[in-house]
């Protein structure tokens, strides 16, 4: 409820286990009826306005909304009038809800929406949240370390907090950046920031980036384990590879240098201890978008620009979507490859997911594949465009970051240092 809410880590959703439920609720309650609402020159005041009267009508409508659905809401009664009467002010708020469902949209101010769960439930939950496409900030308080592996490595969130508050990003300590309906770029304070500002780069400048971020490192929660896929993916690479050599240099003659290049560079893949404060773990990686489309022009120069691109993709670990019109090239490849590719027959289908495109191809072309893009519901989608023939994907553009901040201090259940501000 501080800045009234309109802070973009602003908590909007707290899942408490039913079990201690209806305790924590209460007292949430209760301290929301003390907080005074008013003019945020005066001392006594807790909540401000909210920025306009748009904001302030778009709240009170979700409120409305809510409540008619048989919600339960909660608001305090300490109102500063006076100034209320003058501002675009919306009282601190609490929503009880039933399912994550019920959220269509973000609601950006001093709401907070309340979801029981169940501990059976929780894998089910995290879904949900998932679900929704936004991914910019997560918070998980536990004392049994595998729970938090099981939250964590859910997560489809740009910064997860554990034990702590979720609040007020360290630059260079928590590299700050969502993903999703939450962010699509690099994260601000993070190793791959610049790289986005310049118009050329060395290929293996995102791998020296990261490295030079922090030390090796690993979450120190007991039960985590690694990417499920990525065995997957590593087989994947090698059998491209090796195909690639055995087609030899007249048939393929820059996939077996491309695949060598991609594999030394790429920076995708190891956690690094980043430099914080005594009793936190900071930690960041780089982890492959989930799919990247792969486009590039007809003929045997466009199935050879179209094979560098696989070549990056699988690289980084990601999956790739080729248009179905090369299928023939598709079946053939290796069948460990064929399995991390997917034939679309219509890629601007709002059914194909995709997380980044890679486009080889000329101007006039690049420009329809925008236009289609900007039509596209859902997340932006990033473009990296290449001229016919030029091998320098820029793998950067494939990944995304997350970045995982962890309370040490609280390890063993010491609630006492986990209230320490």
């Amino acid at each position: 409820f501080r800045s009234a809410g309109q802070r973009c880590s602003a908590l909007r959703v707290l899942c408490v286990q039913r079990d201690g439920a209806d305790r924590l609720i209460a007292m949430l309650e209760g301290a929301v009826r003390e907080l005074r609402v008013g003019d945020p020159r005066r001392l006594a005041v807790d909540v401000g306005p909210v920025i306009d009267g748009d904001a302030q009508g778009l709240l009170e409508r979700h409120i409305a909304a809510m409540r008619d659905q048989g919600c339960r809401v909660v608001r305090p009664a300490a109102v500063d009038v006076d100034a209320v009467s003058r501002g675009t002010f919306v009282p601190p708020t609490l929503i009880t809800i039933a399912h994550i469902g019920q959220l269509q949209r973000e609601v950006f101010g001093p709401v907070l929406h309340v979801l029981r769960y169940d501990r059976s439930g929780l894998a089910d939950l995290l879904q949900q949240i998932n679900a929704t496409g936004y991914g910019l900030t997560m918070g998980v308080h536990t004392r049994i370390d595998e729970t938090l592996a099981q939250v964590v490595q859910a997560a489809q969130a740009g910064n997860v907090y554990a034990n702590r508050n979720m609040v007020g990003a360290v630059v260079g300590v928590q590299p700050f950046g969502g993903e999703g309906l939450s962010g699509t770029g690099p994260k601000a304070g993070g190793p791959l920031y610049l790289l986005r500002l310049l118009r050329a780069c060395p290929g293996d400048a995102a791998r020296r980036a990261v490295q030079a971020a922090g030390t090796d490192g690993q979450p120190p929660i007991r039960g985590w384990a690694a990417a499920p896929d990525a065995a997957d993916a590593q087989a994947a690479w090698q059998a491209l590879t090796a195909w690639a050599t055995a087609q030899g240099r007249l048939a393929c003659p820059a996939l077996a240098s491309a695949c060598a290049r991609f594999a030394a560079a790429q920076p995708a893949g190891a956690w690094r201890t980043l430099n914080g404060p005594t009793g936190e773990a900071n930690l960041y990686t780089v982890l492959p978008r989930e799919a990247v489309l792969c486009l590039a022009d007809g003929g045997e120069a466009g199935q050879a620009d179209l094979l560098v691109q696989l070549a990056a993709v699988l690289a980084v670990g990601s999956r790739a979507v080729w248009p179905a019109d090369h299928a023939a090239l598709w079946e053939r490849l290796p069948q460990a490859v064929r399995e991390r590719v997917s034939l679309a027959q219509d890629w601007q289908s709002p059914a194909v997911h995709m997380a980044a495109v890679l486009h080889h191809g000329s101007a006039d072309a690049l420009t329809r594949v925008l236009q289609s893009l900007a039509l596209r519901p859902g997340p932006i989608v990033g473009v990296s465009a290449m001229a016919p023939g030029d091998a320098n994907v820029p793998l950067e553009r494939l990944v995304i970051e997350r970045s995982l901040s962890i309370n040490t201090a609280a390890a063993g259940g010491n609630a006492s240092l986990m209230m320490i501000g």
